[in-house]
């Protein structure tokens, strides 16, 4: 396969409540053939993929999820966390929550407390076996590698299960990210060269295998699948 290069700022801008947000995955297997044309479908179970600002002083406000795992990538700024899990729990800058709806669900609200825009990144997989119970799980991924924040093989018991399989990359300038499965590959921070491609923040990325530099400071979040 060529690469294949998703722009976020050439997709139309929505939101809802306290936020505004770019839709790259927006998989057919949930949404329907009728979702938006010029979006991605996923990986393995991945279902979902938004690039949100959040508004100063915005939230999401109180909604609840079922059968659904969501993983939210932290990128600028802050958020408060309001819930059913870890209520009261705060988000940094480069913080990575999971939370796992299962079949007892999870109601969750996410606040902006600053005056100026903050920015998350959130992804939705699909469990691969119902009913189970919801949980929450946060990594605070460090600069120079990959950061394993969700599924893998059985090596990885911090993480929920699952043959999709999420890392959370920090790069350096000059650093080099070798991926040799085929996988999906968001620039959520800086730039850098993929496959000879040159790509920065908001490019979505898909080929067969992957190889990265970083020309700058860099964070990628990649998607890809077991089986």
């Amino acid at each position: 396969m060529t690469i294949e290069i998703l722009r976020r700022d050439s997709l139309p801008q929505g939101g809802f409540a306290g936020l505004k947000e770019h839709q790259l995955v927006v998989d057919p297997r949930v949404f329907g053939e009728s979702a938006n044309a010029q979006t991605w479908a996923g990986i393995g179970h991945l279902v979902y993929l938004a690039d949100a600002r959040y508004l100063p002083k915005g939230e999401t406000g109180l909604h609840g999820h079922q059968e659904i795992d969501v993983i939210s990538v932290m990128v600028e700024g802050q958020v408060s966390h309001e819930g059913s899990l870890e209520h009261g729990r705060g988000l940094q800058a480069f913080d990575v929550q999971v939370q796992r709806a299962g079949g007892e669900g999870f109601s969750h609200n996410e606040i902006n407390p600053d005056d100026h825009e903050n920015r998350m990144i959130q992804l939705w997989v699909l469990p691969e076996t119902a009913g189970q119970p919801a949980g929450y799980k946060v990594y605070e991924p460090q600069s120079g590698g990959p950061t394993h924040v969700y599924g893998g093989d059985d090596s990885h018991t911090e993480t929920f299960a699952s043959q999709t399989v999420i890392d959370v990359v920090m790069l350096d300038p000059g650093q080099r990210l070798m991926i040799d499965r085929p996988c999906l590959a968001y620039v959520s921070r800086g730039r850098g060269v993929a496959n000879s491609a040159t790509v920065s923040d908001g490019d979505l990325i898909r080929d067969d295998q992957l190889t990265f530099e970083a020309d700058a400071e860099a964070q990628l979040i990649v998607m890809s699948t077991l089986a």
